[in-house]
């Protein structure tokens, strides 16, 4: 037989066998990076929305703090007279439950049934009654809600009413969440001096700082934090 009618020899199959192996094997090590890739950047930003939307919401909210209509001073006609307390100290956080209380007017009245409703002409006169309340001739109507973000096993919870409302979860996985307050140094300044978890003078709140951190229960991302300022509106009494 000539050397030009030879075939592939059992070593030089081998090795083609060899050569090809590894290549398959970088290819699939390829795909499998990719995909990983893929998989936790999908899991990031899902965190992401997550957080974006829980903290949007909640910024809205606590910039509408201390708004309870048009003139500063309000009957508290409520049925348990609760009205009084909550327009004193409108925003709080219990570092040990971690729950923030706020109560925070819904102008568009979009926020379902309200805790109480101010009723003023914005003249002379405005009272707060428990629930919803239609304004007469010449009046407006300013619903004020309570809501109660609070994190229980793992969740971030909401409840929306007066004395201890239904929780219902707004985001899951959910490992720490903490609150702490801009404060000024008077309660006539503006600009913040310090942060507090516990203030003790409700006038001096100018800002809100949020920190929201969420973890992957399938561990492909690390842990997550997120932390938003919001800044209030309006004045605290």
């Amino acid at each position: 037989m000539s050397r030009s009618n030879r075939g592939f020899g059992l070593i030089e199959l081998l090795i083609a066998l060899a050569l090809s192996l590894v290549v398959v094997l970088g290819v699939v090590q390829v795909f499998i990076a990719a995909k990983n890739t893929y998989i936790s950047q999908n899991a990031a930003a899902a965190m992401q929305e997550d957080a974006r939307f829980v903290l949007s919401k909640m910024i809205q909210e606590i910039r509408m703090v201390g708004m309870f209509g048009c003139l500063g001073a309000i009957t508290d006609a409520s049925k348990e007279g609760d009205f009084a307390a909550s327009q004193i100290k409108p925003i709080s956080w219990d570092n040990a439950a971690l729950k923030l209380t706020l109560v925070t007017a819904d102008v568009g009245s979009n926020g379902g049934k309200p805790a109480w409703t101010v009723v003023s002409d914005c003249r002379s006169s405005a009272t707060a009654y428990s629930d919803l309340r239609a304004p007469a001739t010449g009046q407006l109507a300013f619903p004020i809600r309570r809501m109660i973000y609070g994190l229980k096993d793992g969740q971030l919870t909401l409840g929306v009413g007066r004395g201890k409302p239904l929780e219902q979860t707004l985001v899951d996985n959910v490992s720490a969440f903490d609150v702490s307050f801009g404060l000024a140094s008077s309660a006539a300044d503006s600009a913040v001096s310090t942060y507090s978890s516990n203030p003790s003078d409700p006038a001096r709140i100018r800002s809100v700082r949020l920190s929201l951190t969420l973890t992957d229960p399938n561990h492909r991302v690390s842990d997550q934090t997120f932390n938003v300022v919001a800044a209030l509106r309006n004045r605290l009494p």
